[in-house]
Formats: structure tokens, C-alpha cells, sequence
């Protein structure tokens, strides 16, 4: 059996440490000698100017929040109105309103079924006002004044007019 004495699992792991640590060392000279030249100041400079302006931009955007959450057409859109303490004194109210909101659209959509049956029943009336009118004429035709008389030469029987004149009663 061969025994490997040089083999160590953990070696590979170690020379890597071992080149970040000595890569961290280099990093460490460089930015000391750059601060004992005075070339780091510049960059601080820089990177506190940027930090102040970030400062800056985030206090803005969360002010523009602020006025935002504190509008009330704001509230009224997001619904955060009805959280506020001032404004649960009106729930009441609001269930009103509410109920007065969903009465009007069910008597809205009643009306609307009652106007729709009226047209239809409607409709019907003047279908059975043709009818009767046609049955009318009907009748006209077979009563009319030469319809009878005709009816009564076929039978055998003479129509003649009154002897007395007509007269007007007022």
C-alpha cells in the first residue's frame, strides 16, 4: 500500500486565504501611501460630497412621500382616509351613504326591468288597438248601409225610408 504524506485536503483552501490576506496587505500599503501624499483627501472629499447628496435626494423623496400620504385627495385614492382616528367618528355616515349607494342601483336596475316590461306590455296594447280596428272594419264591411241592403234584396225584403222627415233633437 503507498502512503502519500504530502497529500493535505485543506492545502488548496489555505494557499487561498493566504492569497487574499497577503492581496488585503497590498491594498493596505497603497491607500496608506495615497493618504500619507494626500491623494485620498480628494477622493473623501468626493465620496462625502456624494454621500451628502444621496442624504439629500432620499430626505427629498421621503418629504415628497410624506406631503403625498398627507393629501387628502391621496388618502381618499388609497383608501388610507378611512384609518385616520378623525375620520372613524364618520363610519356611521359612510354606511349610510353606502347603503343609499347600493339602494339607488337596485332601484335603478328596477326601474329599468319596470320600463322594459311597460315597453313590452305596451307593444301588446297597440298590437290588440291594430287588431280591434281591423275587426271593426270587418264589421263595417258586412254592416255597412249597401252590405244590408244587399243582404235584404237575397232574402226577399224591401227597405224604404221613413214617411215622417228626420228631425234634430237638441
Amino acid at each position: 500500500m503507498y502512503e502519500d504524506t504530502d497529500f493535505n485536503p485543506d492545502r488548496e483552501r489555505e494557499e487561498q486565504e493566504a492569497a487574499q490576506r497577503e492581496e488585503l496587505a497590498r491594498t493596505i500599503r497603497r491607500e496608506v501611501l495615497r493618504v500619507n501624499r494626500g491623494e485620498a483627501d480628494d477622493d473623501i472629499r468626493a465620496d462625502r460630497e456624494q454621500e451628502e447628496a444621496e442624504r439629500l435626494a432620499r430626505e427629498a423623496e421621503e418629504a415628497k412621500h410624506r406631503r403625498r400620504r398627507a393629501s387628502a385627495w391621496w388618502q381618499l385614492f388609497s383608501g388610507t382616509i378611512l384609518v385616520r382616528d378623525s375620520v372613524r367618528e364618520y363610519y356611521r355616515y359612510l354606511a349610510y351613504i353606502m347603503f343609499m349607494f347600493f339602494l339607488s342601483i337596485v332601484m335603478l336596475f328596477w326601474s329599468l326591468r319596470l320600463d322594459i316590461r311597460y315597453a313590452r306590455l305596451d307593444s301588446e296594447v297597440q298590437l290588440l288597438h291594430e287588431r280591434s280596428i281591423r275587426l271593426q272594419e270587418q264589421c263595417y264591411r258586412r254592416s255597412s248601409h249597401s252590405a244590408v241592403v244587399d243582404r235584404l234584396r237575397e232574402r226577399g225584403i224591401e227597405l224604404y225610408d221613413p214617411l215622417t222627415p228626420n228631425e234634430v233633437i237638441e
